[in-house]
């Protein structure tokens, strides 16, 4: 089994959702400062207001997050291949993960779904609502 580049697959997801996050609360805002509608679609800000959800939840609860729990899984089953990680291992892991103390992720995860649900009152969501 390709347990390796499978890992690299799921930290590859994970990097996915993490930039939807921030990226989604950029485009939301920079979106109704240009005016452009799709970033009010109800559709979109509801799949990003969940995913913040799902991340200020784990935090809370102490939660490891299930992407993280199965990329850590699929590594130690390939433990026997010859290579020790690959180059997306190895860039991703460090653009993902830092070396902090869990209060502090608690804190900005939370700030940042404050933000999220501060632009859903400065910019309902919703065909045709745009504020510019």
């Amino acid at each position: 089994m390709p347990y390796q580049q499978l890992a690299d697959a799921v930290l590859a997801l994970h990097v996915a959702v993490v930039l939807f996050v921030v990226a989604g609360l950029v485009l939301v805002i920079a979106g109704n400062l240009r005016g452009w509608r799709w970033v009010n679609q109800l559709w979109f800000r509801l799949a990003h207001l969940g995913a913040i959800a799902v991340v200020v939840a784990e935090t809370w609860f102490a939660i490891t997050c299930p992407l993280t729990t199965l990329e850590m899984w699929l590594r130690a089953k390939g433990a026997g291949l010859t290579y020790s990680g690959s180059f997306i291992e190895h860039w991703l892991q460090r653009l993902l993960y830092y070396d902090a103390p869990a209060w502090v992720f608690t804190l900005v995860y939370s700030l940042f779904g404050l933000l999220v649900l501060a632009t859903w009152w400065y910019f309902p969501p919703g065909a045709g609502r745009s504020r510019r």
